[in-house]
């Protein structure tokens, strides 16, 4: 099975643990997958870990419990993502802790699409098919 499809999976599983708050919708991005609420992606998983949306004050709690920024390897160099951060444990075993660390994580998403040109997140480059 290849890495995208077993993140795809993994995002899949997040987005129905989460489905008592609204639809989650579940979009592959890169070797990933994506999740996102009303068009604002506010987490994905890739690599067999998942990743929430941080603003600074969220950066800095998760900074706090040891937890690290997305990155990923480029020719020569690491880029280190500092709006993702890595899911505290807890959101595995927990259902109330996951649905208040993606809320947090999808306010944090609005907040920074606010903050671009235009204060509106970014239109899906994709056709909606019927």
């Amino acid at each position: 099975m290849s890495s995208s499809t077993e993140a795809r999976e993994q995002a899949l599983e997040v987005a129905e643990r989460l489905s008592p708050t609204g639809p989650v919708v579940v979009k592959r991005m890169f070797s990933g997958a994506g999740l996102s609420i009303d068009g604002v992606n506010f987490a994905f998983v890739i690599g067999g870990t998942l990743y929430f949306r941080v603003d600074d004050q969220s950066r800095a709690e998760y900074e706090a419990m040891g937890l690290e920024p997305f990155r990923y390897e480029r020719p020569g160099r690491i880029v280190t993502v500092g709006s993702y951060y890595e899911a505290p444990d807890e959101v595995f075993d927990d259902d109330d802790a996951l649905r208040d660390r993606a809320r947090t994580a999808w306010q944090a998403a609005l907040t920074a699409a606010r903050k671009r040109p235009g204060g509106r997140p970014r239109a899906s480059r994709r056709r909606k098919t019927a």
